[in-house]
């Protein structure tokens, strides 16, 4: 990465936090308990890689940069919502979120339900209200991501990831799986960039396939950091995979490192076609993946250096 596209990057990443905090779902007055564990939830430190694929999307096609930080931010609520579910018990049984204690550890599961809901339905409700943004745009992002939630999305990756994840399974079922699991948001953030920009179909029929590449590698990477990384280092528990059939516990480290290559490969391709070569959202994408890797792991199991971002500390991948 770049000195002057990290400073792009991280510029856009502040007005995405600030923003994020500003259009928080307001709890009732008397509730301080629920205003504290929804801003755990939601607003806890991370990249913001979802809501920055958004804005980075709908800027380079032409796309209203105020716009696009707001439907990111929705992005983003759905996503928080997505972890603290995630880490219940009746889940993945995990303790610790970016840092921080998982919001059902720090304020109990009754309460974390109750983010996880509120931020969904706030999602919703700032996409419906997004200034100077058509009324037929808004519509169609609201649809773009309750589709990538639902129970032909998300849910359904989550669901397969609970019921079949500790039996045998064949490694299509898996890669599939997980392209529920992840690239359906990714898809939801980068195809809400190109409504805001008022992309063409074509452009946005490849940014979906660019967003099921970076599904399929981004959840390989985190894997790989499950079994190969420190809790510490990531900020959130390992080892949850331990019982679960998965890639890498099939395949092993070095044969899951190539199939992660050939998905930034063809994820790469993708946003060629929509952006030409070196493009602001190559550069993310090997922020995303490579260096998160490279901060991890050791050197000498970490996958190649790409061009850009070699060297950078970047830690954890939520």
């Amino acid at each position: 990465m770049t000195p002057d596209l990290k400073t792009s990057l991280d510029a856009i990443r502040r007005r995405i936090d600030l923003r994020l905090e500003a259009v928080l779902p307001q709890t009732l007055a008397g509730q301080t308990a629920l205003t504290e564990a929804l801003r755990d939830g939601v607003l806890a430190p991370g990249k913001r890689l979802r809501p920055l694929m958004t804005v980075v999307v709908a800027e380079d096609l032409g796309g209203a940069t105020e716009a696009a930080i707001d439907a990111g931010c929705a992005v983003e609520m759905v996503h928080a919502a997505s972890l603290v579910l995630d880490d219940l018990p009746c889940m993945d049984d995990a303790t610790m979120r970016r840092g921080l204690p998982a919001v059902h550890i720090g304020h109990g599961e009754d309460v974390a339900v109750l983010v996880a809901i509120g931020a969904l339905a706030g999602s919703s409700q700032l996409l419906a209200t997004i200034p100077d943004l058509g009324a037929e745009a808004r519509l169609e992002a609201i649809a773009i991501l309750s589709r990538a939630v639902g129970v032909r999305g998300l849910v359904a990756g989550q669901f397969e990831d609970l019921r079949g994840g500790a039996a045998e399974r064949p490694v299509a079922r898996i890669a599939a799986a997980n392209g529920l699991k992840t690239g359906s948001l990714f898809s939801a953030a980068v195809e809400i960039g190109g409504v805001i920009a008022g992309a063409r179909e074509p452009d946005r029929a490849e940014l979906r396939l660019f967003a099921q590449e970076l599904g399929h590698a981004f959840q390989l990477v985190d894997d790989l950091l499950d079994q190969l990384a420190a809790a510490a280092e990531l900020g959130k528990d390992v080892g949850q995979d331990r019982n679960k059939s998965t890639i890498v516990a099939m395949m092993g480290p070095a044969a899951v490192q190539r199939r992660i290559e050939r998905h930034a490969s063809a994820a790469e391709r993708s946003l060629a076609c929509v952006f030409g070569p070196g493009s602001r959202m190559q550069g993310l994408v090997d922020l995303a993946i490579g260096a998160t890797l490279r901060a991890a792991m050791p050197a000498e199991r970490a996958p190649r250096p790409a061009e850009a971002g070699a060297g950078e500390r970047e830690v954890g991948l939520a």
